[in-house]
């Protein structure tokens, strides 16, 4: 049996105005075709969200056809047929013969795509931030007259402001993910293995919201004494414990579109330096949040977030947030000083006021965080689990 067309998460005219814009701005800069390696970007243009990414893949976006050409493994070809919105002549999958070989790989069948297209000769662009650089050079060494072009950045750009289907998809990944606090709100308990509390919240992650399922699990985190200084490591084997402080990261994901949040638990009487860096840091998340609009930049709202935690006796040292949509992160812009990047509206962040300090011989850490979106006259919170130190007794 053939694989069919799968429900699209968005209509086609969607896709369509998307490439509208990547196609204006590779026309800017003279581009015939545009590469675009980076998953997150190929997800935007095309629906695509398999993970088959740990192989040479590819889609190209010409300014003379009105559909984009992915190029992939011939295995992963059905499921790019059945999740995008383009016609099956689309999908191009390379042989097996191109997998675990030193001399040749799937990049080559999208040179050899390049080719045939006739853009040897003429603008070629490439996410060069993506790219492996041996591969790179190899794009450069067999369109030796293409004039390649370094287009780091240019469609995570575009992504930033959201359509209003988008954000309805990111306002269904954070119901899921304030779901998930809930849940952990409810398993973190003295007694439970950090395991099988993770394990109830990624259950809730997966089983959704409103009826709406989660799509994927984004690396969720937690990191539980004596282990609270560290910010990216996953759960351990350990028996959650009176006394204990456990830090949780996590986020709902609808077809790609993911919506973090941060909160912080104390089993038991939380200590006196935990409720004075939790009140801090509140204060701090809702300093930034009142200072979120259109014309805003990144540098405003994490001057306001470390001038109010600062008066609190409070230094963050890393930046307080990152702009979030397909894949958790969009690698383009930061909260943090001297980010003139300017607020949008329809743009989403996730205002991450994680401080991780080293204080004497004790690595202490807290978090709290929430998704917004941009708006003309402020900003929307997506996240809304309750914005407290959760006490469990």
């Amino acid at each position: 049996m053939m694989i069919s067309k799968g429900p699209q998460a968005f209509p086609r005219t969607e896709y369509l105005r998307r490439l509208a814009e990547v196609k204006s701005e590779i026309t800017r800069r003279d581009i015939d075709a545009l590469v675009v390696t980076n998953p997150s970007n190929i997800a935007y243009l095309t629906g695509y969200t398999a993970r088959s990414f740990s192989v040479p893949q590819g889609l190209v976006v010409s300014i003379q056809q009105e559909e984009p050409t992915i190029i992939l493994r011939k295995q992963d070809g059905p499921a790019a047929v059945h999740q995008t919105f383009m016609g099956r002549d689309k999908v191009i999958g390379y042989p097996e013969a191109l997998i675990g070989n030193p001399d040749k790989d799937g990049y080559d069948a999208l040179i050899d795509f390049l080719l045939e297209l006739g853009v040897a000769k003429r603008g070629v662009g490439l996410e060069l931030d993506h790219l492996p650089a041996r591969s790179a050079e190899k794009f450069k060494a067999l369109l030796p007259q293409a004039r390649i072009v370094d287009c780091a950045g240019a469609v995570t750009l575009i992504r930033m402001v959201k359509s209003d289907l988008e954000i309805s998809l990111m306002k269904e990944a954070a119901a899921i993910t304030d779901a998930g606090i809930i849940r952990a709100a409810e398993v973190i308990r003295p007694g439970v293995r950090e395991a099988d509390a993770m394990a109830e919240i990624v259950t809730t992650l997966l089983r959704g919201a409103n009826g709406k399922p989660g799509t994927w699990i984004a690396n969720p985190y937690l990191c539980v004494s004596p282990l609270i200084g560290t910010s990216h490591i996953p759960w351990t084997e350990n028996v959650l414990r009176d006394g204990s402080q456990a830090n949780v990261e996590i986020a709902g994901v609808r077809h790609g579109y993911t919506a973090p949040i941060s909160r912080t638990f104390s089993i038991g009487r939380p200590s006196d330096r935990l409720r004075r860096v939790h009140e801090a840091e509140v204060a701090g998340l809702e300093a930034g949040l009142a200072t979120v609009r259109a014309g805003r930049t990144c540098n405003d709202v994490a001057q306001a977030v470390y001038r109010t935690i600062e008066k609190l006796g409070v230094k963050k040292e890393s930046r307080c947030g990152y702009p979030v949509g397909i894949d958790w992160m969009e690698r383009v812009a930061s909260f943090k000083e001297g980010d003139m990047t300017v607020l949008k509206p329809n743009m989403t962040f996730h205002l991450h006021l994680g401080n991780w300090m080293i204080d004497g011989d004790e690595d202490f850490g807290y978090v709290i965080s929430e998704t917004l979106r941009v708006t003309e006259s402020g900003v929307e919170v997506l996240t809304s689990a309750p914005r407290k130190l959760f006490e469990i007794t």
